[in-house]
């Protein structure tokens, strides 16, 4: 394994796999906060050089985390298909990337691949291509799931609906809800943030949301996004709950200060499996994002984007019916502007679909960021050609819970109407049916809230 090589007269090395792909990395404000980013453009260019030429084995042979040590690691290992490894594992990165981007590769074939690949494999491909390449690399790959619903079918594009409130008034929860349905957002899930982590509190929201699907037979999933405990909790107390939401990270030390581990998730997918009140197979959403673990000091010296990579790889032990990534959520010492959150953005969306995770996309910014509303209109589009599966619903755009930008039920109607794009089968009937889309447009009605007034 070559861990130098010389660029213009000057010779670049290298200290180790895990230094080769931090420097390969695109510039982000993390990685030169946690002191591991290329310190110059060459440098960045020589670590795409040596990391082109390293084959699949060298990486697997190097974790950026040794097995013995971290959770994440064991689980990424002892989840790959070795018999599809062994058959490519001569294979450089570059001759990953080529195949990867080949006319001659296919969604098959790309899905198959996923499955014998590491995340670190899997993120260094993607530190060699272009936001190009990564949104036609994308494009390919399609993986569904069903809940409910079915996310992630050919020409469908869903939303979660967030009526999100800073105090959990039910009353506010609930206009924002009606306003979300009634243009078209809620397909993925009726998702809410809440400001008070109890039993009590999350039951009530639980049953809130779940009596008025009920009353107005609406085909998606209910969650709140409270720590896994607390819905584990309010799901033993019987609690409805469709969908069971936890955040995860890509080193088990991140994951240790979320209060989240491996066995822990176990008992939730099989709580829910028991006594959750979807279809499934798919039941737990997880959401994720490029910064969490140097922001928790829980980096172990990896660059952001390998980490992202590594809670994907983490994520698909549990099947999750969506994963939502919020790269730029947390802020500048992350990603510091729009070009670095749209480039997070396309990043995390190859990498997911790659690891066979119906991916979702929030492209997010904090109003500390030196970011807009143009950039943020700019990774949407860009990811819904790329084929996200779904987006977030705020109401103005603005969630005034957690106080960050996020898209809004605006942005979805119109991502769905630029790209041809429908709701979700199920979601489009109830749609229809409720006056508020023919033939995949919404109608004049879209918008009004007296739908929901009208006696049943």
């Amino acid at each position: 394994m070559k861990l130098s090589c010389v660029i213009k007269g000057n010779s670049y090395s290298f200290t180790s796999v895990k230094d080769v792909l931090a420097k390969a990395s695109e510039e982000k404000s993390g990685d030169q906060m946690a002191r591991v980013a290329a310190q110059s453009s060459l440098e960045r260019m020589a670590a795409k050089v040596v990391l082109s030429e390293f084959t699949l084995a060298d990486i697997y042979e190097n974790p950026v985390i040794p097995y013995e040590e971290d959770e994440v690691t064991r689980i990424i290992y002892d989840g790959i298909n070795l018999s599809i490894y062994n058959e490519i594992k001569n294979w450089s990165i570059g001759e990953l990337r080529n195949y990867i981007l080949s006319h001659r590769t296919g969604p098959h074939e790309l899905t198959r691949i996923g499955r014998g690949l590491t995340s670190e494999m899997i993120a260094a491909v993607a530190k060699l291509m272009s936001s190009m390449d990564l949104v036609i690399a994308s494009q390919k790959i399609r993986p569904t799931a069903h809940c409910n619903t079915r996310i992630g079918e050919k020409g469908r594009l869903a939303f979660r609906c967030q009526p999100n409130h800073p105090t959990d008034d039910p009353e506010g929860i609930l206009f924002s809800m009606k306003e979300g349905l009634s243009y078209g957002a809620g397909d993925a899930v009726i998702g809410i943030n809440p400001n008070v982590d109890t039993v009590e509190s999350v039951s009530r929201l639980l049953h809130m949301s779940h009596d008025f699907m009920m009353k107005w037979e609406i085909p998606t999933q209910n969650c709140v996004l409270a720590h896994i405990t607390t819905q584990m909790q309010a799901l033993e107390r019987g609690a409805p709950i469709a969908l069971m939401f936890q955040s995860l990270a890509g080193t088990q030390k991140a994951n240790d200060a979320f209060g989240v581990n491996g066995d822990m998730l176990d008992e939730a997918l099989l709580m829910m499996m028991r006594q959750g009140t979807s279809a499934g197979p798919n039941v737990m959403y997880f959401e994720t994002g490029q910064g969490s673990e140097v922001s928790l000091d829980a980096d172990i010296g990896v660059d952001m984007q390998t980490l992202e990579a590594r809670t994907y790889g983490y994520a698909r032990q549990w099947k999750p019916f969506m994963v939502n990534n919020v790269s730029g959520f947390i802020g500048p010492e992350t990603l510091y502007d729009g070009r670095q959150m749209i480039r997070a953005d396309l990043e995390d969306l190859f990498m997911g679909k790659l690891h066979g995770l119906p991916m979702g996309i929030a492209p997010t910014y904090t109003n500390h960021m030196y970011a807009d509303q143009n950039d943020q209109e700019i990774a949407g589009m860009l990811t819904a050609l790329a084929g996200a599966n779904f987006y977030m619903g705020v109401p103005g755009g603005d969630d005034v819970m957690l106080n960050y930008q996020d898209t809004s039920y605006h942005d979805d109607a119109s991502l769905r109407e630029m790209l041809g794009l429908r709701p979700l089968q199920e979601f489009e009937k109830w749609m229809e049916k409720m006056g508020l889309m023919e033939e995949g447009r919404l109608t004049e009605r879209a918008g009004d809230l007296s739908i929901f007034e009208e006696v049943r």
